[in-house]
């Protein structure tokens, strides 16, 4: 272990209020006594008050004033690491496993009382998300190192679905392109990479799990000054995004519980107009009328009444009757194959 990393594990056992011997400290840290005397002479020459008490029941302390400096964290600070990484690692943060060190440093120097108090704060909390695969978490890695230093990737894409968060489209293969990441987003349950195409010559979106492979390149590239990742992804999946198409009057009725749920919906909640009871008035993208918007308001069912526009409804008819059409050749095949079988 560095000799750095030896004086603050010796400051982390100090602050945990325990009156520790030279013997102790070494036999915490599994190094030579000699060791814990050079360090406690480094720390003291920094400016670490560790005071030395001599007697049977002496030992190296630190004066609780130093307990609140920034290096260390206080209970609730603690909690907060805790329940924090309990929230990356479900939603797939690319380093999860230097997460999990740097907990486990924080409880190797609690006590035991801060290490069963911790415990309980992190069983208490636990979040459902969809896992993230190890090919995504190391496309994540590169891509947040890339963004970091200025560096573009080669990457491989898979184009079976539209890039910038299209959800329809059918499987084209995969595309190899040079990509200048200006910043990595978890959005909805899902990664994203934004940043600049040199394959199309323009800002693009993309979503993680489709990254076939990516590399380092030996190209270089500046981020745009305040330019924000998150902000680009939303815009463009907002409605007029970047001024492509005209915004359309949604009036919809319904029980107010249907309607709030519209209300916290991502695309739904950023394009109210007004809100009444049971009456909302949206403001939606023409285009996303016709592709996406239907099958959103589609498990919504008959609580939910279209006022306007009549374009709408009749996409909403159209998706529904094709949905029922799909369901019913299904119910007929089925049929089919089970009276097969049953056959003697």
């Amino acid at each position: 272990m560095a000799k750095a990393d030896n004086m603050l594990s010796i400051l982390w056992l100090l602050r945990s209020g325990r009156k520790m011997t030279a013997r102790q400290l070494a036999e915490s840290l599994e190094v030579h006594v000699r060791t814990i005397y050079r360090c406690i002479d480094s720390l003291c020459a920094s400016g670490v008050p560790i005071l030395a008490d001599s007697g049977p029941n002496g030992g190296y302390r630190i004066l609780d004033s130093f307990s609140e400096s920034p290096l260390f964290f206080d209970p609730d600070e603690q909690r907060a690491l805790v329940q924090a990484s309990v929230f990356a690692r479900e939603a797939g943060y690319p380093y999860s496993t230097d997460l999990v060190h740097a907990l486990d440093k924080l409880m190797r120097y609690a006590t035991d009382e801060q290490r069963s108090r911790l415990a309980r704060h992190a069983d208490g909390l636990e979040v459902v998300h969809s896992p993230t695969g190890p090919l995504e978490q190391e496309a994540l890695r590169v891509l947040e190192k890339a963004a970091a230093s200025g560096e573009t990737v080669i990457m491989d894409y898979d184009k079976g679905h539209v890039e910038s968060g299209s959800i329809t489209g059918s499987s084209t293969g995969s595309s190899r392109r040079e990509f200048d990441p200006y910043g990595i987003v978890h959005w909805k349950g899902a990664w994203y990479t934004v940043g600049f195409c040199r394959l199309r010559g323009e800002l693009r979106s993309f979503r993680a799990d489709r990254i076939r492979s990516v590399e380092s390149g030996s190209l270089r590239f500046e981020k745009p000054e305040g330019f924000s990742a998150k902000e680009y992804l939303l815009s463009s999946l907002m409605p007029g995004a970047l001024e492509k198409e005209p915004l359309v009057d949604v009036v919809l009725e319904g029980a107010p519980l249907a309607l709030g749920e519209l209300c916290r919906h991502w695309l739904f909640g950023h394009s109210v107009a007004e809100r009444l009871p049971e009456r909302l008035h949206l403001r939606l993208g023409g285009d996303s009328l016709q592709t996406f918007v239907p099958y959103f308001l589609l498990p919504y069912g008959r609580s939910l009444t279209i006022i306007e526009p009549a374009s709408l409804i009749e996409r909403m008819v159209q998706v529904s009757s094709e949905a029922a059409a799909h369901y019913t050749d299904m119910l007929k095949r089925h049929s089919i194959s089970t009276k097969g079988r049953l056959k003697p």
